[in-house]
This record gives C-alpha cells, structure tokens and sequence, in this order.
C-alpha cells in the first residue's frame, strides 16, 4: 500500500434548486366560459350596488352584498377623524384591485404562473372647492384627480417583455381605469 491514498471521484451532489411559490391561481377553466359568454353577448352589463351611511363628521359605512362595510373618513386637516382612507384613496384602492384582477385573469389567460404582483398607486387631487361648500369656483374638469401614476410589480414565469405586455394588456381592459379615463353617464338625485 502506498502512502498516497487513492483518489476517488465525490459522488456528484444534487445541485441546490431554489423553491419558487406561486401566488393562488385562479380557474382558468371558468375563465375561459367567462370570456366566451362575452364574446357571445357583447352588451351584458352586472350592477354594482352600494349602501352608504354617513355616521357623522365625514365618517361613513358602505355596505356592499354580505361584506363587512367599507369605512371611508377624511384627514384631519379636511375635518375627519382620520380613522380611515379618504374617499380619493379608495378609489385608488379599486383601481389597484381591478387592475390587479385584469392581469391576474390575463396571465392566466396566457398560462403564465405569477409569483409576486403588486401595485403602486398615487394620485394628483385637491379640493380647493372644499366640496362646493363656498370655496373655490370651478368647472368639473378642473375638479378629482388631475394625474394618476401606477407601478406594477410583477414577477413570473415568463419574460421581462411578456410580463410588461400582460400588464399593458389588463390597463387596456380595466373597467375602472376606463371608468376613470373616460367620460361616465353620471345621475344624482333626491330619494322620494
């Protein structure tokens, strides 16, 4: 026997394999009978309904279906109590959720696994009116959010410039950014 030992070869080793999670997917099945029913009748239209109460101050409840309400205030600098988002800032909070739901359904649409989505949203309003209540005099369009800005986070299983297109594609179908973009048929009125 010699002195020098033998070398033998390490038994190859599994390379490490990083585990990626995957946000809940959706039914791409329903989806798919979602989006035929549409193409099938163009002009379906759902109603949203809302209940709003005002519990004083600028505080108010909305009730939407079996959901626990959504509590709207102002800051304290607009005479709320602070104790939740201002009604500007929910309607960012639906745009986030539907924009978020359009590019859910269209990498799913596409078979694109999402591994992180989130959005960035801030808006350009002020209310120099204060509310119509003797304020400054102006015209609608002068009036609500003068420039929205929206960043998108996105990671999955396909590329920089796949993703960026499935973004693209849900702002294009996003019934509230098009609510936002485009002029609404708009009915106020007292109750009987």
């Amino acid at each position: 026997m010699s002195a020098v030992a033998e070398l033998k070869p390490l038994a190859a080793t599994p390379a490490t394999e990083t585990a990626k999670a995957y946000l809940r997917p959706i039914d791409r099945e329903g989806l798919l009978k979602f989006a035929a029913a549409g193409r099938a009748d163009p002009a379906r239209r759902g109603i949203n309904k809302v209940h709003t109460v005002m519990n004083g101050q600028f505080r108010s409840w909305s009730y939407v279906g079996i959901h626990n309400p959504v509590v709207v205030d102002e800051p304290l600098h607009l005479f709320g109590e602070n104790t939740a988002p201002a009604p500007g800032e929910i309607v960012l909070s639906a745009l986030g959720g539907c924009l978020g739901v359009g590019i859910t359904a269209v990498a799913t649409l596409r078979q694109v696994k999402l591994s992180k989505l989130e959005l960035f949203l801030e808006g350009d309003i002020g209310n120099p009116a204060a509310w119509g209540a003797d304020g400054a005099k102006m015209e609608p369009p002068q009036m609500g959010f003068q420039q929205i800005r929206v960043k998108v986070v996105i990671e999955g299983d396909a590329t920089r410039a796949e993703l960026d297109d499935i973004v693209k594609h849900a702002n294009f179908y996003s019934p509230v950014a098009n609510t936002m973009r485009n002029p609404v048929a708009f009915e106020i009125s007292v109750a009987a």
